[in-house]
């Protein structure tokens, strides 16, 4: 109960530091208003998914929060200048493909073993939903903050490079995902992947989307002022939650137990590095 109750916290704290300076619609903060729509979709979600003990709309769910969190900051600021356009565009594109591969993945497999020991406790699960509802608020918040934001900044040529960050990353991430699918497709789950970027990276797909999210925060940076510099925090958010807490460490755990010990694997391991490619 006490972590649920920090996610909600914690929430509370980025709802109030992004609406600082930001359009209001009536009283309330277009912000907040994003935000409190980003958890009650999770909560609107949970219900059908609980009662039929299903995680296969949890990823399309996020997805589709993203896309509805956006939507609703640019439909409901008075002045929706390039770089407001821009955040939201790409936010969405990102989100679209990452959930529309997602969701083929899971139909695919059927289920996600992730959830198997946590979709019987009802607190669990709703657990799991909340975290998602803050994993959207917390790495859109840059861009949400930016798009509400009563300041606007016309573009320069210095946001031509967190363009090209974002593009470099989107690649990368779409690339290693079709790259890894296309190789289960002939080799199947019983091997593991060591071609092309996963040649330079153990993880590249997880390289990629802390790149582009870190082009998301440089993007909106011109635009934030006071308190909304809080929500800068979603590239260091997303690095950590991929590099200590749910991405690498479950994926390098799963990998170890399959294959460790066998040779190549090993070897693999030993000269590939974890998440920077290596560039020769």
């Amino acid at each position: 109960m006490h972590q649920l109750i920090i996610v909600y916290l914690l929430g509370a704290g980025i709802a109030w530091a992004g609406s600082q300076g930001g359009t209001l619609a009536g009283t309330l903060p277009v912000f907040a208003g994003c935000a409190l729509l980003a958890f009650a979709l999770q909560w609107l979600a949970y219900i059908p998914a609980y009662l039929q003990q299903t995680e296969k709309f949890y990823d399309l769910t996020g997805s589709v929060t993203y896309v509805s969190c956006i939507t609703l900051a640019l439909v409901l600021s008075e002045h929706n200048d390039p770089r407001s356009i821009l955040l939201g565009a790409l936010v969405a594109l990102w989100a679209i493909r990452l959930g529309s591969f997602l969701f083929s993945r899971i139909r695919k497999d059927g289920s996600d073993s992730r959830f198997d020991k946590i979709k019987p406790n009802p607190l669990r699960f709703f657990f799991t939903w909340s975290l998602q509802g803050l994993w959207v608020l917390i790495t859109a918040a840059c861009a949400l903050a930016a798009i509400t934001a009563e300041q606007k900044v016309s573009m320069s040529y210095i946001d031509l490079f967190a363009i090209v960050l974002w593009v470099m990353g989107f690649s990368i991430e779409v690339v290693a995902d079709q790259q890894k699918r296309n190789f289960r497709k002939i080799a199947g789950a019983d091997a593991f992947i060591s071609t092309g970027l996963w040649a330079r990276s153990r993880h590249p797909n997880y390289f990629g989307e802390i790149l582009l999210w870190t082009g998301i925060a440089l993007l909106a940076l011109p635009a934030l002022t006071g308190w909304q510099m809080a929500t800068l925090i979603s590239p260091v958010f997303v690095y950590l939650l991929l590099t200590r807490v749910s991405g690498v460490p479950l994926l390098e755990k799963k990998s170890d137990s399959k294959w460790g010990g066998h040779p190549e694997y090993e070897a693999y391991k030993a000269t590939t590095p974890e998440l920077v490619p290596k560039l020769w």
